[in-house]
């Protein structure tokens, strides 16, 4: 059962450490549907371009769209209402944050970016590949995950985290090399004083949904990771969890921004990303500014 569900979310980490999907109809909250007017409001007070809508949306070409892969479940519903109401269409590329940053200098064809540590884009709109400095979109937090069935007394200071491993059980995270999540991971290990004892019994995911994966799936008895995945129905039928004290590790302040090509299309979705229905939907999914 576990397996079915990680291929249908295309949990698995490709060759260039990023996946690709095209969001599909989902039905969405009545309550938390974008208003027609809040989105034109957001359009003029950003001062972008706007077409006629009936131009815009009648584009072909998908928007191309990268996002830091704890936003799995919260772009995918605001993507496939964004879909449904415009009728264009999104190809979304999730990954690592860094290792998407690392792409986009290299080439890779991206219209808007969604990263989960604001550097990223700062650093993108310094060496000219985003158009400014972006705006944030939402505020990361650390959970402490394991198995539904782990007997393991979670806590908010992870005073109970290295019983919780066993004898040889290993702890996930995310890479922090590459992972805002993972550095998070480790500067809470760190500042608690376990980073130097769990460091030989780690286990990295590429991602933090891949590290998020290894504990849904009984792979490692804990890990650190997104609470923006801990709350996903499809992990939460597995796992339960605890939020890790804010003081223990650095905020994550999650920016996105345009490609300094980006069309007309991906600046209405970045402005549609932008309505007070669009940030009730990050904050439903622990994602909140």
């Amino acid at each position: 059962m576990t397996k079915s569900i990680f291929n249908t979310l295309n949990f698995k980490t490709p060759p260039l450490s990023y996946l690709t999907v095209t969001s599909k109809t989902m039905q969405s909250k009545h309550d938390l549907m974008p208003k027609k007017r809040d989105f034109l409001r957001l359009a003029a007070k950003s001062g972008m371009v706007f077409a006629p809508l009936s131009s815009l949306w009648a584009q072909t070409t998908p928007i191309r769209v990268a996002a830091a892969s704890d936003l799995k479940f919260a772009l995918a519903e605001l993507a496939a209402r964004f879909e449904k109401d415009t009728g264009a269409k999104l190809s979304i590329t999730y990954g690592s944050s860094g290792n998407l940053a690392r792409q986009l200098e290299q080439g890779l064809p991206m219209d808007l970016f969604l990263s989960a540590d604001e550097a990223l884009i700062f650093r993108l709109a310094k060496n000219g590949w985003a158009r400014d400095e972006g705006v944030i979109y939402g505020r990361g937090q650390l959970v402490w995950m394991v198995p539904k069935a782990s007997e393991a007394k979670l806590d908010e200071d992870l005073k109970g985290l290295l019983a919780s491993l066993g004898s040889n059980g290993k702890l996930s995270i995310a890479n922090p090399e590459h992972a805002p999540y993972g550095r998070a991971a480790q500067s809470a290990l760190q500042t608690l004083g376990m980073w130097q004892t769990v460091q030989s019994r780690l286990v990295l995911g590429e991602s933090v949904t891949q590290a998020a994966q290894f504990v849904s799936t009984g792979a490692a008895p804990s890990g650190l990771v997104a609470l923006s995945l801990a709350l996903a129905p499809e992990l939460a039928a597995m796992t339960r969890y605890v939020t890790v004290q804010s003081k223990h590790y650095p905020p994550i302040i999650q920016r996105m921004a345009l490609a300094r090509s980006a069309p007309v299309s991906a600046q209405q979705f970045y402005v549609y990303l932008q309505t007070p229905a669009s940030k009730a939907t990050l904050r439903a999914h622990g994602l909140g500014v």
